[in-house]
């Protein structure tokens, strides 16, 4: 990376300059600063749940709270009983379940396992799940300083963007996966800098090193980053064509190099992901495909910040809010791209991004206020057959458009400063950059600071809204099932965990570190025909159990619904049936005991010993 601008740009000088000689690895007072209030806003987004995190789940998605306790306890199981962690039987026995086809977050869990060990998973979670925050801006404001801006502050505020965009604190609401974005600043940096003279086996294998290891973290997050990366290098392609014929062959023989290695290193993974035990192709009815963004959704204060209203959850986003901006920062940003598009390629190459993202976010119907118009979305045209395709949510494509603003924040808030130089020569001459606004010079800096401040101040994310849960049974934590469930045998917890039901039950999993199997649980998994359906497929028991909790009443048992219970323990391999405390405990305990006789009271469950029945 050069100390000054390039007299020919090239992809990786589009967003790459070296604003001070400082050494990289050697933190500035106001990087220290950066970093700490990176991991003070980390911790105030997990506040709510410190005050009592045995007992506290998201209140916006518990079933994905509960599916990551369990997933950071896989890793610690796997570490530490050397278990293949690509493939798990401790969930939906005796089956198993495709870890790979799954969003398994292998990457941390497995690194991690001795901490799960040491606290348990659900203090991992939420230690996690704040640093991880943290870490996304870390990243980010480490590129943009040393790469992209010469203002510190500048810097800082778009990597706190980056960190805390408002979808990616959406995420946060039980889905870590979606905000452990650490590494996708540094593999935009090296895709930039994949043209650079010389470096061409440097650049390639650091890529290639970086993009296998985020395939273990979020292969989604990674696929809307490649085409991010594919957009933005088009882009400067079409403005600077010499520049970029000129670093070609360069570019293709360091992305050749990085794309083996990655194939290398991920290979067995990616073909035991689609080709191994339980795995699928596609995902039943294709639901994904048509959950665009609603256009109103771009200009809305989001829930989880200080401007942000539960209500509006009544109409728009109840599943996703990856854009909702707030109308101060959508007018900040189309000014701003107005101001700068002449003057600096990065805005322009910004600009591009924000349009393409924005529209085929919108999926296969335009979306307002809530209600679908008779407007066809660019999705529409789109088959749903096409591989991956079937799979994507379009709406999380705005989260392209929240990675662009965080950067054009940096950009604007360092033309404001009047410090830095543009990325590239403006308009050949090299001059400064300067946000080009017709008012006294005096008034620039407070005015544009002040812009930028109001737009973001309303997006600080507030505490994520949290709900208690029971307690497990002191059975399942004083490890009183032991004499019950012999090796190579099942508990079978009552309800049986599913994608709906059993919340509580697969968490006995997860908080006893998956020292016994359950069948059913929470995951995606093959139907009869290969389809991706969501939880295992119900056996007639399963269904009967759920069937009686949605009536609330026990019903009339037949000597062939026995049968079939017995059936269906034999196939799970059950040595135990366990009823904890449920708000549907009675009628639960009736069913159960018409169908396999009197239970026992043991410590704060009732029991069943079905040993005597399968055997």
């Amino acid at each position: 990376m050069v100390d000054s601008v390039p007299q020919t740009s090239t992809p990786a000088s589009a967003a790459a300059e070296a604003p001070t000689r400082r050494s990289r690895w050697r933190p500035a007072r106001a990087d220290v600063l950066a970093i700490g209030v990176y991991l003070a806003l980390g911790a105030l987004v997990c506040l709510n749940h410190w005050g009592d995190i045995p007992n506290r789940v998201s209140a916006h998605l518990p079933t994905d709270h509960s599916w990551f306790e369990w997933l950071f306890a896989h890793g610690a199981y796997s570490v530490f009983q050397l278990e293949n962690p690509l493939f798990t039987t401790r969930q939906n026995a005796p089956v198993g379940v495709n870890m790979m086809a799954n969003t398994s977050l292998l990457g941390v869990t497995l690194p991690l396992a001795p901490l799960t060990a040491l606290v348990g998973p659900q203090v991992t979670y939420v230690l996690y799940l704040g640093a991880a925050l943290a870490a996304t801006a870390g990243t980010s404001y480490w590129v943009l300083s040393r790469h992209l801006v010469r203002s510190r502050a500048g810097a800082f505020v778009g990597g706190a963007f980056l960190g805390f965009a408002p979808g990616v604190v959406h995420h946060a609401n039980g889905q870590p996966n979606f905000v452990s974005n650490f590494l996708l600043p540094l593999i935009v940096l090296r895709v930039l800098r994949l043209g650079e003279p010389g470096r061409w086996r440097r650049n390639g294998i650091l890529l290639g090193l970086l993009v296998a290891y985020q395939i273990f973290i979020n292969e989604e997050m990674l696929l809307l980053t490649a085409l991010a990366c594919l957009v933005v290098v088009a882009t400067y392609a079409v403005l600077r064509p010499k520049a970029a014929w000129r670093q070609a062959g360069t570019f293709a023989a360091a992305l050749g190099t990085g794309g083996g290695l990655a194939l290398l290193l991920t290979a067995y993974p990616i073909w035991f992901q689609f080709n191994g035990p339980q795995s699928y192709r596609g995902l039943q009815g294709g639901i994904f495909h048509s959950w665009g963004e609603d256009l109103k959704a771009y200009v809305t204060f989001p829930r989880d910040t200080l401007a942000g209203d539960a209500a509006v959850e009544q109409t728009l986003g109840l599943t996703e809010q990856n854009s909702w901006f707030g109308w101060p920062l959508v007018v900040l940003t189309v000014l701003a791209l107005l101001l700068l598009v002449r003057r600096s390629l990065v805005a322009r190459i910004l600009a591009v991004l924000t349009v393409v993202f924005t529209v085929a976010s919108l999926g296969p119907t335009i979306r307002f206020d809530g209600a679908e118009t008779d407007i066809d979305g660019p999705w529409a045209y789109v088959s749903e057959e096409l591989p991956l395709v079937e799979m994507m949510m379009p709406t999380r494509l705005s989260l392209i458009v929240a990675a662009a603003i965080g950067v054009l924040l940096a950009v604007a808030w360092d033309a404001v400063s009047r410090t830095g130089r543009p990325p590239v020569p403006a308009q050949r001459s090299g001059r400064p950059l300067r946000f080009p606004l017709r008012f006294p010079r005096r008034w620039r800096r407070p005015v544009g600071y002040a812009a930028i401040t109001l737009a973001l101040l309303p997006l600080i994310p507030r505490p994520l809204p949290v709900e208690s849960v029971a307690p497990p049974p002191r059975f399942i934590t004083a490890e009183g099932w032991r004499p019950y469930v012999p090796e190579g045998r099942t508990l079978v917890p009552v309800p049986i965990p599913s994608n709906v039901h059993g919340l509580s039950t697969l968490r006995w999993s997860a908080l006893a570190q998956h020292a016994f199997p359950v069948p059913g649980g929470y995951f995606i998994g093959p139907n009869e025909q290969g389809e991706g359906i969501f939880g295992a497929a119900n056996r007639p028991t399963t269904r009967l159990i759920y069937s009686t909790m949605g009536r609330n009443a026990a019903p009339d048992i037949t000597d062939v619904e026995r049968r079939q219970a017995i059936e269906d323990l034999r196939y799970w391999q059950a040595s135990v049936v366990v009823l904890g405390a449920h708000p549907q405990e009675a009628v639960l305990r009736d069913l159960m005991t018409s169908l396999l006789g009197t239970p026992q009271r043991v410590d704060d469950v009732w029991l069943w010993d079905v040993r005597p029945l399968v055997d």
